[in-house]
C-alpha cells in the first residue's frame, strides 16, 4: 500500500523529488494493494506467485494497449505478451472486464486516498489548492501509464466503469470547485467563475500525461510544469 510520511518540513511537496519522499508508490504498492482487495476471488493463494504475475499480466495489458487498444487486445495477445497460459490467466480474471475494473479500481484508489491525505494536511485554501494541482501532477507523473490508460480507454470500458471514470473525474474537478469557493468566500481569492476555473485548471493537469510527447520535445520537466501551472493559477485567483 502507498505509505504517507511525516511532512513537518515539507507543506506541501513542490518538487517530485519532494513529492516521492512523502508518498512511496510503486509498481510493488500497486500490485500489492490489487492483492489485499481481491485476495477472495484470486485463485493463487502464494503472495509471491501473484504478485510477480499481476506486475506481468498489468504491464503487457498497458503495453498492448498503448500499441492496438484494450477493446483491440484479445486474451490470446495477453497470454503472448505476459508469458503466461490462457489457463493461468484465468486464475486472476474470469473475463477483460474484471481485468480491466481491477487496474481501474486500483489507479482510482490509490489516487484519489492520496489527494484526500495530503489536501487534509493543509490549513488554507490557497494550500489546499497548490497541495491539489502538486499532487494530482505528481501521481500522473509517479503512474503516468495507469492514468493514460484510463483516460484513453473510458469509451471502450463497460458502461458501469465507464461512469466510474468520469464520476471519478468530476469529483476531482468538483474538489478543486469547492476549494475555489471557499477561498472566495473567506476572501483568499477574486471572484472568478469556480466551475469553469475548476474545469480549466482539470484540464491543465491532464494535458500532462496526455500529450507528454509534446513536454518531452521541449524539454519540459514535471517540476517545470507543475510551478508554471500553480504561478499562473494564483495569479488568476489569489489575492495580493
Amino acid at each position: 500500500m502507498a505509505a504517507k510520511k511525516k511532512t513537518a518540513d515539507i507543506n506541501p511537496p513542490t518538487t517530485f523529488a519532494e513529492f516521492s519522499k512523502v508518498v512511496t508508490i510503486s509498481k510493488k504498492d500497486i500490485y500489492q494493494e490489487t492483492i489485499s482487495e481481491n485476495r477472495e476471488t484470486l485463485r493463487v493463494k502464494k503472495e509471491k506467485t501473484v504478485f510477480k504475475n499481476l506486475e506481468k499480466i498489468f504491464g503487457a495489458v498497458l503495453k498492448i494497449s498503448n500499441r492496438k487498444g484494450f477493446k483491440a487486445m484479445s486474451m490470446r495477445d495477453l497470454s503472448r505478451e505476459s508469458g503466461l497460459s490462457m489457463g493461468a490467466l484465468y486464475t486472476y480474471f474470469s473475463s477483460k472486464d474484471e481485468l480491466v475494473e481491477m487496474l481501474q479500481n486500483q489507479r482510482r484508489s490509490i489516487s484519489e486516498r492520496i489527494v484526500r491525505e495530503r489536501l487534509d494536511e493543509e490549513t488554507t485554501n490557497q494550500g489546499k489548492l497548490k497541495a491539489a494541482i502538486y499532487t494530482h501532477l505528481y501521481l500522473s507523473e509517479a503512474m503516468q501509464p495507469w492514468y493514460y490508460f484510463s483516460y484513453m480507454e473510458a469509451k471502450n470500458l463497460s458502461k458501469i466503469e465507464r461512469d466510474k471514470a468520469v464520476a471519478s473525474d468530476l469529483n476531482m474537478e468538483k474538489a478543486i470547485e469547492n476549494i475555489i469557493l471557499e477561498g472566495q468566500q473567506n476572501g483568499e481569492f477574486h471572484k472568478r467563475d469556480s466551475q469553469l476555473t475548476a474545469s480549466l485548471i482539470q484540464a491543465m493537469l491532464q494535458d500532462w500525461y496526455l500529450k507528454r510527447y509534446k513536454y518531452n520535445q521541449r524539454n519540459i520537466s514535471v517540476d517545470q510544469y507543475a510551478q508554471f501551472v500553480v504561478e499562473f493559477v494564483s495569479e488568476f485567483l489569489i489575492k495580493k
